[in-house]
């Protein structure tokens, strides 16, 4: 009977999915009607992104000759990289430049350049549609790499901050020495050389520093090698400009989305159950350095044809009618069970950790 009753939900929850689905793209479609621009998406995409490497090495020129403060560069330049993360997205999905690969490939280079901390695009676009195939599932590898399904803690904190610990996290958990090895060469592929580039330039600034701390803490002097002050001299320019506005958006991207998407027992194939809204006004901060993520990715998981600036004019609308079908709105309650969508956070090997 509970099982009838379950089919008999998801049935319904199908129904309202479609139905929903139908109306934003209908909004969508209207929007695009409204204001032409909108449908001359390859010049958008184009110029959004020159727009966006515009301002990142103007900010950065700013920075390097006095102009702005090193807070101010990190700031702007993550919110640089907040719309360059969605234009990825987009690509990832093929909304710009579907017929010319060559153009395609030069904005998926230029957004993943921008970006060392993440994986390769290109191998990121399997692992993604993977995603909307599976979601919260153990087979979903790109939110479990988020660290979603995971107990909070420090470990999860640092998973969301380094995809490199993240990899190493979902390694020891495998279930099988094979599975162990895929991971792996999923990983070199995915995060070699820029990611894990990236990774050694932020602990090798923070160790350095960490020693000339301690050292002045203690009265010792460090005689530093002529050559290894240059290096870090270039290496503290690189870290505001690029290392720390990636740190930045990276940790609000991957908190705001580990925690909007279910996992572990939700329905396979349930939109409603997918994901959830995170547009709370304490969520504004992490939303600010991820492009109003948490307040419209669920809409994607409904309307995924649509390129991310649609998404963000439609959201009024989008939002009404997937509230309606019980599309759930800053549950926080999530956070003590580990993203899963029932009451109580499932007892596995994620849990251990």
């Amino acid at each position: 009977m509970n099982v009838n009753n379950s089919n008999a939900n998801m049935l319904d929850d199908k129904v309202k999915s479609q139905k929903v689905r139908r109306a934003i793209a209908n909004h969508c479609k209207k929007l695009e009607e409204r204001y032409s621009i909108l449908k001359h998406q390859n010049a958008l995409g184009v110029g959004i992104l020159s727009f966006v490497i515009g301002v990142l090495v103007v900010s950065s020129l700013c920075y390097l000759n006095g102009y702005i403060a090193w807070w101010a560069c990190i700031i702007i330049n993550a919110l640089c990289l907040s719309v360059a993360h969605e234009l990825e997205h987009d690509l990832i999905h093929n909304l710009y430049f579907k017929k010319n690969r060559v153009m395609q490939n030069a904005m998926m280079f230029l957004v993943w350049i921008v970006r060392p901390s993440t994986a390769n695009p290109w191998v990121r676009r399997k692992i993604h549609l993977r995603h909307h195939q599976m979601p919260g599932t153990y087979e979903d590898l790109e939110e479990r790499l988020l660290s979603n399904g995971q107990r909070w803690g420090l470990l999860r904190l640092w998973m969301i901050s380094d995809f490199i610990v993240a990899v190493g996290v979902l390694i020891i958990q495998a279930k099988s020495w094979k599975e162990r090895r895929e991971l792996f060469k999923k990983a070199c592929k995915a995060f070699f050389p820029l990611a894990l580039l990236h990774s050694l330039i932020v602990y090798s600034f923070i160790l350095f520093h960490l020693i000339n701390f301690a050292s002045s803490l203690f009265g010792v002097t460090i005689m530093w090698s002529e050559l290894t002050l240059k290096i870090f001299n270039v290496i503290d320019i690189m870290m505001v400009v690029i290392i720390a506005p990636n740190i930045l958006w990276a940790f609000c991207l991957h908190f705001v989305s580990s925690n909007m998407h279910y996992y572990g027992d939700n329905e396979s194939g349930n939109v409603i159950q997918e994901t959830q809204v995170l547009n709370h006004w304490w969520f504004w901060p992490f939303n600010l350095f991820c492009f109003n993520f948490g307040s419209t990715h669920a809409i994607h998981h409904f309307v995924v044809n649509e390129p991310f600036y649609i998404r963000q004019l439609s959201a009024p609308f989008a939002h009404k009618v997937m509230k309606d079908i019980g599309v759930r709105f800053n549950d926080v309650k999530t956070f003590n069970r580990s993203n899963r969508w029932g009451n109580k956070p499932l007892s596995n090997e994620l849990d251990s950790y």
